[in-house]
């Protein structure tokens, strides 16, 4: 070969080496790997040597570098700085780590502008929120995590979610994701499914969602029903709380449904045994029980011997002196005991006696009272508060005491 044409192959070969640029993606070809855990590449195209630190590899923290990459592998990199101050002998800071990061923030910004969803997975739980992998960390303030109040973010590490883009911005690494617009389309999905499967009538089962002073909200699938205190339970319910607990899953009778207004009426206790239908096994005429006072009337008072059965007390039953009314001599809620004088569970009736437990005071007593008592005024019956019903009851009672 002549001079002439060895410096022309020079000159072809030093015109064809390119020039590196900070930002240009690159090949290097892995030529070493250190001690330090560096790749150092020769950079193709341009005669020049660049290296990788271990940080800048795309491998996890626990992964050792020599078993991702390989004497004689060709890698695309990202230029980050230079090294050296000559062309000839200087070299280059490179990344793969960043270059597969601007590939996905480049996939992310396609999916935000294409009001596309993306999935990844919780690794961490900060305050405020969740951080998420999804090729680059995203995070997920807790008011976005849920269309509900969540008190314990920790349930959600580990789990992949679907998400909805909220805010994307790469040169400042900010990625802001939304867990709740998924949650809330889901559930608006699942209560419509929940509402056109629902019958008046049929039994099912659900979880208690919230307690509230009036009942208690129970969740069926994606819809909230309401049974009201007053269908919790035969006995008495004071306080919903006193006998439910949020997360309690429990049978329901559907007594309505109101589609259009979402509105769901429940029953726990049309769920529940009768307190009617065994009465007959349970108590027979002549039985003396124990029981709690619920009403007075001016006719008689209810005493609840079961829970749910309360039985009458006729005013002319509870007590052998006359009394004008019940409260004379009884108050709500006091424990007494009554004698069983007829069982009608099919009508769900129970006469009770309270006299019929105590003495019948002697007749010499009852001329002494007779004769102490003022002479009789006729008073119309309406201003007497006593119905005909009383009065007979009275004078039947008089009958028997002679």
């Amino acid at each position: 070969m002549s001079e002439a044409e060895s410096n022309k192959d020079l000159l072809e070969a030093l015109n064809s080496v390119n020039e590196v640029k900070i930002g240009d993606v690159v090949k290097g070809e892995v030529l070493a790997i250190d001690d330090a855990k560096q790749v150092i590449v020769g950079i193709e195209g341009t005669g020049v040597e660049g290296v990788v630190p271990f940080k800048e590899i795309s491998v996890k923290a626990d992964e050792n570098v020599e078993e991702n990459v390989k004497v004689g592998d060709v890698l695309d990199l990202v230029v980050i700085s230079r090294i050296g101050s000559d062309k000839e002998g200087g070299s280059y800071l490179l990344s793969q780590r960043r270059l597969k990061a601007r590939k996905v923030w480049d996939e992310i910004e396609d999916k935000f502008k294409a009001e596309e969803t993306i999935t990844a997975p919780v690794t961490q739980v900060v305050k405020g929120g969740l951080v998420v992998d999804a090729g680059v960390r995203g995070f997920i303030p807790a008011s976005m995590v849920d269309d509900r109040f969540v008190e314990d973010l920790s349930q959600y590490k580990g789990q992949t979610l679907e998400l909805k883009i909220i805010e994307i911005e790469p040169s400042e690494n900010r990625l802001i994701l939304s867990h709740k617009e998924i949650v809330r389309k889901e559930r608006e999905a699942k209560k419509a499914e929940t509402l056109s499967q629902l019958v008046v009538g049929d039994v099912v089962e659900g979880k208690v969602a919230r307690l509230t002073s009036f009942g208690a909200f129970v969740d069926l699938g994606g819809v909230d029903g309401l049974v009201h205190v007053s269908e919790i339970s035969y006995e008495r319910v004071g306080k919903p709380a006193d006998v439910l607990k949020v997360g309690e899953t429990v049978k329901v009778k559907i007594l309505a449904v109101d589609k259009d207004k979402e509105r769901i009426s429940l029953s726990i206790k049309q769920t529940l045994p009768q307190p009617w239908d065994d009465l007959a096994e349970k108590v027979a005429e002549g039985d003396v029980l124990e029981g709690t006072v619920k009403r007075l009337t001016s006719f008689g008072a209810f005493v609840e011997v079961f829970p749910g059965v309360e039985g009458l007390v006729h005013i002319s039953q509870i007590s052998h002196k006359h009394i004008a009314t019940p409260n004379e001599v009884l108050s709500s809620g006091e424990k007494i005991k009554v004698k069983v004088l007829s069982v009608h569970p099919q009508e769900h009736r129970l006469a009770l006696s309270i006299k019929a437990l105590e003495e019948k005071p002697s007749a010499g007593s009852e001329v002494k009272k007779e004769a102490e008592k003022p002479s009789k005024v006729d008073i119309p019956e309406e201003s007497t508060g006593f119905t005909l019903g009383d009065l007979v009851g009275d004078l039947k009672d008089k009958d028997e005491d002679k």
